[in-house]
């Protein structure tokens, strides 16, 4: 199982989130680092992943509306794709 790491304390804008992204699950180069793209590559991951959202909260307080809408494409797509689960974690314990 492959496991993605996001800490939202070293998310400071959309484009580090969607490179922190595309890094740990491996995306191809033509990742359109935007909600739409990472709902499409998260529909099309074939092996079991777990993605975690550790500092869940500064991750909001960094990107506001942004994070919500991080986190609903990631609840949709894990509805999608049965290989797909993800946790957030508040505080920085995993």
């Amino acid at each position: 199982m492959r496991i993605c790491m996001i800490d939202g304390e070293m998310i400071k804008d959309k484009e580090m989130l969607h490179d922190a992204m595309a890094l740990a699950m491996n995306f191809p180069d033509w990742y359109g680092r935007n909600l739409d793209a990472l709902h499409d590559c998260l529909t099309d991951v074939r092996e079991e992943t777990e993605i975690r959202i550790r500092n869940e909260s500064a991750l909001s307080e960094h990107l506001g509306s942004y994070a919500a809408a991080f986190k609903k494409v990631l609840r949709m797509a894990a509805k999608e794709n049965e290989r797909i689960r993800w946790e957030g974690q508040r505080n920085g314990s995993e």
